[in-house]
């Protein structure tokens, strides 16, 4: 049958088939997230191609961004807080059945997720303006501060502090975005400086934590 049909189709109309199929299963960005409350995220930005486990218990924010092939896992809570970025390829678990699935053997699938032996569960809680580098991947139970940093191809097993910049496997702190992100203003010319988008309230912030850090006992007050 499909090659009798393969025959009668005009070659025309497969190549705008095959083109619309193209298209739909290509990667791209879906614009406004219905949240788990219900409440439309009109400026949050998700793949298409992102997994949700658990879409009920993840309560992601407003001006949010995940990039493609990312995994949000809600098994035991996930929330991301306003204006994080998420990078391609990341996976936000709060469950782990590394130990589950040889306690139960072929018996796992058997037994409801609540109930299961060795699963090991942990919210994950990921705040404001937070960068996930691609790559990344954050294990069950952790916290990652508001303003942070996670590098590309980070494991993340312990909680990030605000202001952080972590790496490697396991991720550890190796740096401040407080002092990054006052770098990269020094390093303007005064028009950009002045741009009216800057997020002034932002710029503040940093610059009085950066004093305040310098009047701390123990710190050095050279640049």
């Amino acid at each position: 049958m499909w090659r009798l049909i393969n025959r009668l189709v005009p070659e025309s109309l497969k190549t705008k088939a095959r083109g619309v199929v193209r298209e739909w299963c290509a990667p791209g960005m879906i614009y406004r997230y219905r949240n788990c409350d219900g409440v439309i995220r009109a400026n949050t930005r998700l793949s298409n191609t992102v997994v949700l486990l658990h879409p009920g218990k993840i309560d992601i924010a407003d001006h949010v961004f995940v990039w493609h092939y990312s995994v949000l896992d809600g098994t035991a809570g996930l929330a991301i807080g306003e204006g994080t970025q998420i990078g391609a390829w990341v996976g936000l678990f709060t469950h782990s059945s590394h130990i589950a699935i040889r306690l139960l053997g072929r018996k796992y699938v058997d037994v409801p997720e609540g109930e299961k032996p060795g699963f090991v569960t942990g919210p994950v809680a990921v705040g404001r303006f937070a960068f996930i580098g691609a790559g990344s991947v954050i294990l069950p139970g952790v916290t990652i501060g508001d303003y942070s940093l996670v590098s590309a191809g980070s494991v993340v097993r312990q909680d990030v502090p605000a202001h952080g910049i972590v790496s490697g496997n396991p991720a550890r702190v190796v740096g401040s975005t407080i002092d990054m992100d006052l770098l990269e203003l020094a390093r303007l010319d005064p028009e950009a400086r002045n741009h009216p988008m800057l997020d002034r309230e932002y710029v503040q912030m940093i610059e009085r934590l950066r004093a305040e850090r310098r009047g701390a006992p123990g710190e050095t007050k050279a640049d």
